[in-house]
């Protein structure tokens, strides 16, 4: 079991409270921020699996018992890379945009992360993050929505938001997964496609699977960027019509 570092009484639980230790610029200078950024290039590149205190020092030329001055569990170092992220994806000040144009921009701008950041989309949903920079992006959202006309009590903006974070977030894991089967199989999409056409073919066929062969032989199928833009307007279109035409 790896060791943590104990905390006192009087010092915050939680890490995003909790001071870093004073800075030793030998042998090797470390700081909260510099811990993050190794740890999610080691992510970038290798996914979570990759994510430990200790690839993390050695990463940084230290002694995995230096780094539990500055963070004292695995869980916490995740905690502290989603956070950055989302600095990544919260504009710094408000735009002033309506609020589907603020929703729309603030869904694009996390698909972006997460497709710089593919580990993201794994770390997102379950509990609530409450870093700063996920603290912003929460506030960015409901603010976007509390003063828009139709959005008449807070129970509505939660629902509309949670409603576009459902969808964001369910889009981008099917996208992501996506993406790793592609890289897994050695095949492109296209490459796919031509191997297992015969077979679909021969389950059309049957007949069994009328509207399937119609999707298959009738649809657009437009490429990942049309796919999250039609969905997403068509979440906020229901939100829209849900609420009338004073949010229109």
């Amino acid at each position: 079991m790896a060791a943590r570092r104990n905390t006192t009484e009087d010092e915050p639980a939680l890490i995003w409270e909790r001071p870093e230790p004073p800075h030793r610029p030998v042998p090797s200078p470390l700081s909260r921020a510099r811990i993050v950024r190794a740890a999610i290039d080691l992510a970038d590149t290798g996914g979570l699996d990759e994510v430990s205190l200790r690839k993390v020092a050695a990463t940084l030329d230290a002694g995995p018992m230096r780094l539990y001055g500055y963070v004292a569990t695995k869980d916490e170092l995740l905690d502290l890379m989603v956070d950055a992220v989302y600095a990544e994806i919260t504009p710094p000040e408000p735009t002033g945009e309506d609020w589907r144009t603020a929703l729309r921009s603030l869904a694009h701008r996390t698909r972006q992360a997460a497709l710089r950041h593919e580990w993201l989309a794994d770390l997102l949903g379950g509990r609530p993050h409450i870093g700063p920079n996920a603290l912003a992006h929460l506030e960015a959202t409901m603010s976007a929505l509390d003063a828009a006309p139709g959005f008449n009590d807070i129970d509505t903006v939660m629902r509309a938001a949670g409603t576009v974070h459902a969808y964001t977030l369910g889009a981008l894991r099917t996208e992501i997964t996506g993406r790793r089967a592609e890289r897994a199989s050695g095949m492109t999409e296209q490459q796919w496609q031509t191997a297992s056409s015969p077979y679909f073919a021969r389950m059309l066929a049957t007949g069994r699977y009328p509207t399937l062969a119609k999707i298959m032989h009738e649809a657009a199928h437009p490429d990942t960027d049309t796919t999250f833009d039609t969905g997403l307007d068509c979440v906020l279109d229901g939100i829209a019509t849900r609420l009338g035409s004073e949010c229109r």
